[in-house]
């Protein structure tokens, strides 16, 4: 049976949407992602979302619906969760589960989704019986299949065999440090949908032009093969949205309000690193290099005070026309600061460096207490986004070693480059209150040499 079938039956799936007629966008939305016949309105909805002419003759394997704030995302998210976990023949090894996943940002909205797949399987007597179990975090079944929700962690999604996996917001999956790990996520769910050919379906909310999301759109969209793109904005997928909302909020904030009503990358935020340029300078299995003698480093200290924000130590050195970092440490709040300072002071020490660079953070209290342990302190003259702009012609000329920090590479995969007139870019991480997202980073990274600040709760 395919899922537009069971939609429309009331027996089903449908005795859930019983507004069925109001969902006919997403109908031609799932026709598209499962490769089912369209025609008339369906085919000219297809082609303005997909920019394709020519029909889909087969399902697509992974599949991102790129679409704006409250299109109906979630409920869609939860009513594919479902018919992957009860329709799809897929032959399961003796005891093995098969399990669908629903992955969101964050507990809250996980929690949210499950509820939407309760209610399905609630609305529904026949759906009802299938249900073996239901628990927190997830519905068993009596076919050895299980929706699942789970909150955007790499770590969390490994392991298990998938029937489909379901993304909602890709867009904004952070770690708990507020750091994006959409790639790492996609790619640890890609081996669990292997031996049963289920899809990965990506449904959220476009932000910056950086990320799986972004790179996907970029490269697949109006682009016929396995891989489908869908844009469209709010009122195309959901028209009982108001015009007034959007047209306030586009006024109010319009390069937002293209992201949240209109389904448009932010043309504002750019990727400010490819993935490809910084891996080709970070020297696989280095993690620190030790002092050695006859060299001159140099380094740089982000100090903190101990409660919200990290502290930070980087020393590099130049060699062979290249600039090679040597050590990167970081020391999480909360901490002592004082102490903190006595170790960074014995790690310079031992590198032979008697002065160091950092921000202006706090005024003379950095200076007052390097100089208690004979180390001079002196304050950044450029600014981050000056820091950044330098250091990018090194990344891209392959004119700098980095070490294999996955944290660093993070970090720097995360900053953005905002566009302003004159000429002047802004790079940083993305503010608070701009994303979802549950921490920030500001200031350069400390191995640049001027100034890091570490991350704080947002």
């Amino acid at each position: 049976m395919d899922i537009i079938t069971a939609l429309n039956d009331k027996n089903l799936l449908g005795a859930a949407f019983p507004e069925l007629e109001t969902w006919g966008p997403w109908l031609t939305a799932l026709k598209a992602v499962y490769g089912l016949p369209l025609s008339g309105r369906d085919l000219e909805l297809y082609r303005q979302a997909t920019g394709l002419e020519t029909p889909p003759v087969g399902p697509a394997r992974e599949v991102y619906l790129i679409c704006g704030r409250r299109a109906g995302k979630s409920r869609i998210a939860a009513a594919v969760a479902v018919y992957e976990a009860l329709f799809p023949q897929v032959k399961l090894a003796p005891g093995e589960v098969g399990v669908v996943a629903l992955i969101a940002v964050d507990r809250d909205t996980a929690r949210v989704l499950l509820e939407y797949v309760r209610h399905i399987f609630e609305a529904s007597p026949v759906l009802r019986r299938m249900v073996v179990d239901s628990l927190a975090q997830e519905i068993r079944l009596k076919n050895r299949r299980v929706v699942q929700v789970m909150t955007a962690s790499g770590a969390s999604v490994r392991g298990r065999t998938y029937l489909a996996c379901v993304l909602d917001e890709l867009a904004f999956f952070r770690n708990s440090e507020g750091l994006s790990n959409d790639a790492e996520i996609v790619r640890a769910l890609r081996p669990g949908l292997a031996t049963t050919g289920g899809k990965l379906i990506g449904l959220s909310s476009p932000y910056a032009r950086a990320g799986v999301l972004w790179e996907v759109y970029r490269r697949h969209y109006g682009r016929e093969g396995d891989i489908l793109v869908w844009q469209a904005p709010t009122r195309l997928m959901n028209p009982t949205i108001g015009r007034d909302l959007i047209a306030r909020d586009l006024e109010a904030d319009p390069e937002a309000a293209r992201a949240e009503w209109e389904a448009e990358f932010r043309s504002d935020l750019e990727a400010f690193l490819s993935w490809e340029a910084l891996q080709a300078v970070v020297v696989p299995g280095r993690y620190e290099l030790p002092p050695r003698s006859g060299v001159h480093y140099t380094a740089f200290v982000d100090p903190s005070g101990g409660r919200g924000d990290a502290a930070a130590l980087a020393i590099a050195h130049s060699e062979g026309g290249k600039v090679v970092l040597d050590l990167a440490r970081r020391w999480p709040a909360p901490h002592n600061p004082q102490a903190v300072i006595q170790e960074m002071a014995e790690v310079l020490r031992s590198y032979g460096v008697r002065r160091v660079v950092g921000d202006r953070y706090a005024g003379e209290w950095p200076r007052q207490e390097f100089m208690k342990h004979l180390i001079g302190y002196d304050p950044a003259p450029q600014d981050k986004s000056r820091i950044y702009l330098d250091f990018l012609p090194l990344v891209l000329s392959g004119r700098c070693e980095l070490l294999d920090l996955s944290r660093l590479s993070s970090e720097l995969r995360n900053l953005v480059r905002r566009p302003r007139s004159g000429g002047r870019d802004l790079v940083d991480h993305p503010p608070v209150g701009m994303t979802t997202w549950p921490m920030r980073w500001r200031g350069p990274a400390p191995w640049l040499g001027r100034g890091w600040r570490g991350h704080r709760p947002g």
